[in-house]
């Protein structure tokens, strides 16, 4: 049995069990379901995303929450809140002394980052250019150095958050990495009512040590939806390989009229400089929008899934912006 045809037999599970994650995580916040979607689409394709608001909009929760949804083993988790003045061993782990003094330069890394598969950064902005150097080799390589030697990281997923998108040169680079940048607004607004009393049965499951949402999945349904949708691109499901088989695949699952607005509504975020879109960038895109496809309702990818494009904003000056700009488009069709 090939390593798809195992895969195909457990998909449908594996990929209810990702559902159920994000129906379940929804029901303890009020007004965060997108946000949690988010969540879990972007564990599944791997791409980093950042969580965007004020002090006590859930933000750190959602990650929390999350993360304990997936029934991680010690060590599988680490989370961080920066500062201008955190250092890389805070992060990457400590010096080992003896082996410095057999002159090896080699960081003890159990519990740290490198050994972690969900990582979350909390004002990841506030990162030192010490920091910043080595966060990036982490998330365009999955690397880190060791005595001078590249060495594998388990990363998976790294959530951050922040209260404010950086938007000076320093930061570009690390800022460019989030394909997404989501923000998560307040409700009280609205829903005042919903929120008081969410809040206070929040506080109640804490005060008892009550965590209803742990265990609901394991991390490895989300890799294995991810293989999966990996066989899907390239072809190899409709029993090809090759450019043509990738071909073959998009035409099936990205119809062409749907492909085409995508393709429009990024020209036109870009032609109004409401989005900064590179060719990189729109790569991931298709990934994520067919991986988005896959979750809800298992099939190519719909008008509807381009709802995705709303957070592709860079900042909050521009969030909404977007958000009302994708909007008026689909709706244009």
């Amino acid at each position: 049995m090939s390593d798809f045809e195992a895969l195909s037999r457990r998909i449908d599970e594996a990929r209810e069990r990702v559902n159920q994650v994000v129906r379940t995580i929804c029901r303890y916040f009020v007004g965060k379901d997108d946000l949690v979607e988010l969540m879990a689409l972007c564990t599944v394709a791997q791409e980093p995303l950042l969580l965007v608001g004020r002090p006590g909009t859930a933000k750190s929760d959602l990650v929390v929450k999350f993360a304990e949804a997936l029934g991680l083993e010690d060590g599988d988790y680490f989370e961080y809140m920066l500062t201008k003045f955190t250092e890389p061993n805070e992060i990457i782990g400590p010096i080992d002394i003896n082996q410095l003094r057999e002159g090896s330069y080699i960081r003890r890394v159990d519990g740290k980052l490198p050994t972690a598969r969900i990582v979350f950064l909390d004002e990841i902005f506030k990162s030192n250019s010490a920091i910043l150097n080595t966060l990036l080799t982490i998330l365009n390589e999955r690397k880190f150095y060791q005595d001078g030697k590249p060495v594998p990281v388990k990363l998976i997923m790294l959530f951050a958050a922040t209260n404010t998108v950086a938007r000076y040169e320093e930061m570009d680079a690390l800022r460019d990495r989030f394909i997404f940048k989501a923000e998560s607004g307040e409700v009280r607004a609205q829903r005042f009512e919903e929120l008081v009393q969410q809040g206070v049965t929040n506080e109640m499951y804490r005060s008892f040590n009550q965590r209803p949402w742990a265990g609901l999945a394991n991390l490895d349904d989300f890799l294995t939806v991810k293989r999966y949708l990996d066989y899907l691109f390239s072809g190899v499901a409709r029993g090809g390989s090759g450019e043509n088989a990738v071909q073959a695949d998009m035409t099936r699952y990205f119809p062409p009229p749907v492909f085409d607005l995508f393709r429009r509504i990024l020209a036109g975020l870009e032609a109004e400089e409401l989005a900064e879109i590179s060719d990189r960038k729109v790569i991931k895109l298709y990934r994520l929008l067919r991986t988005r496809a896959f979750l809800a309702h298992g099939g190519e990818v719909r008008v509807e899934d381009l709802r995705l494009l709303r957070y592709l904003g860079e900042d909050e000056e521009k969030f909404a912006l977007v958000r009302e700009r994708v909007d008026q488009m689909l709706r244009v069709g």
